[in-house]
């Protein structure tokens, strides 16, 4: 006989959940803060024995459904797609269960775990130019993947250094860059075949491994996050080992860095694809040169404008006064290497000019990307 006790937690990758109190159909939650200063809005939970039911869930620490509703998965966590924000509000839905449900897991996102980069590497095993690495140990124990693609006999023409998941919780970062990685690997049009060819690139799909597993915010960790671990001495294993590479990798050659976020949860900048403008402002003409050759290279249904690129000191955040708690990857990268050209992109969680994000949508971005890094390089000269 199936188990008709409702369970409610948190404990399988990524998850993140506080149960407050189970009354009747009405459960009320909110989200783990643990170590974050201040207040983010990740959570991830599962749900068992609530087959037939019609249960509510109530969260009690700020707006944290996003602008879709939350995504479900009814197998174990292998499929996931948006509720849609006709089942509740900002800080609550109503999920009726199927008579047969069993494992049901809900997420303020779409995650993309160990798992999910294992699955992408087992599509290109065996693929000459693919190696995949480990860049050191996280401080839970735990490998932290990196991935190397080197053209074959010949001398790489540019570097590339792709990251994303410097805050564990932007789950739809790294479809993109999966996405973009798939292109590179398959070759299928000459544009991608030139970046195949042409192109060393390094990647580091988790930048905060444990945080990606262990269903972290990772945004605004204390002591610092990853994204500001770039300034004196890191205090995180991954970031000193990055600060530690890039240099050797690059040996003095120029190198294109590409770091890949998630936003806010809703409104202004929080439902459009951007850049995160660089205060240089050789690198933020760069970057506005980039965003025009992707606007007209995007073919993907994510939407695109290069109106929507942040300059610093514009808008809410994208300040000096933002990284007074240390440095991004790119302030450190500018004045530690030779850079060509840098950027960092905020895909949304759910909500792109009016196009549901999916990981099918966030991977064909990734192709977009690739397609305007081919028209960006095979003519670039130091501006």
């Amino acid at each position: 006989m199936p188990d008709n006790t409702l369970q409610i937690d948190a404990d399988f990758p990524a998850g993140n959940i506080a149960v407050e109190e189970i009354d009747g159909d009405i459960v009320r939650v909110h989200q783990d803060l643990r170590d974050t200063e201040g207040w983010w809005f990740y959570w991830a939970f599962r749900v068992r024995g609530a087959a037939g039911r019609a249960l509510r869930f109530e969260f009690t620490d700020g707006d944290v459904v996003g602008v879709r509703g939350p995504a479900v998965s009814t197998d174990g966590g292998a499929s996931w797609q948006w509720l849609s924000a006709e089942h509740g509000d900002t800080e609550s839905f109503t999920y009726r269960f199927a008579p047969d449900a069993g494992d049901v897991r809900f997420s303020f996102g779409i995650p993309y775990l160990q798992a999910d980069w294992e699955q992408f590497l087992h599509r290109h095993r065996g693929h000459l130019q693919a190696r995949p690495g480990v860049l050191c140990t996280s401080r839970h124990g735990r490998p932290v993947e990196s991935l190397a693609i080197s053209p074959l006999n010949r001398e790489p023409r540019h570097r590339i250094f792709l990251t994303s998941r410097h805050h564990c919780c932007e789950a739809m970062a790294t479809y993109t860059l999966e996405g973009l990685l798939d292109a590179v690997l398959t070759s299928a049009t000459p544009e991608t075949r030139w970046l195949a060819e042409q192109v060393e690139w390094l990647v580091v799909p988790f930048v905060d491994k444990d945080g990606v597993e262990e269903g972290d915010q990772g945004k605004n960790r204390r002591p610092r996050d990853h994204g500001r671990d770039y300034a004196g001495d890191s205090v995180h294993p991954e970031t000193a080992a990055i600060r530690a590479l890039l240099p050797r990798w690059s040996a003095g050659r120029p190198v294109t860095i590409i770091d890949l976020h998630c936003p806010w949860i809703r409104g202004d900048h929080s439902e459009v694809i951007y850049q995160v403008g660089s205060p240089d402002a050789r690198i933020w003409a760069e970057q506005q040169r980039f965003g025009a050759l992707l606007e007209q290279a995007c073919r993907g249904p994510l939407p695109y404008r290069a109106a929507d690129n942040l300059p610093f000191g514009e808008g809410s955040w994208n300040s000096a006064a933002n990284y007074i708690g240390g440095a991004t990857l790119g302030r450190w990268a500018v004045g530690a290497l030779d850079v060509a050209f840098l950027t960092s992109f905020e895909l949304p969680y759910a909500n792109a000019g009016g196009v549901p994000v999916t990981p099918s949508a966030a991977r064909a971005f990734g192709a977009d990307l690739a397609c305007t890094l081919y028209e960006y390089l095979h003519g670039w000269k130091r501006g």
